[in-house]
């Protein structure tokens, strides 16, 4: 895999997580109810997985054949 699309995905997924976690201090800071919060981060697991670890997993199989 090329150093340049590790350093992409790496940053990607440091982007998402950033805007997972001011969405759940936006939902936090406006309603007591934190079980709002448990949606958000199973949405930013799921584009963290769907965004980051697929295709890495996709590019480190093309690199073992």
């Amino acid at each position: 895999m090329k150093k340049n699309k590790i350093g992409f995905l790496t940053i990607a997924s440091a982007i998402i997580w950033a805007l997972v976690i001011l969405a759940c201090a936006f939902v936090l800071k406006s309603t007591p109810f934190k079980e709002d919060v448990v949606y958000i981060l199973l949405a930013g697991a799921t584009l963290h997985l769907l965004f980051i670890w697929i295709p890495l997993g996709k590019q480190s199989k093309k690199i073992e054949k």
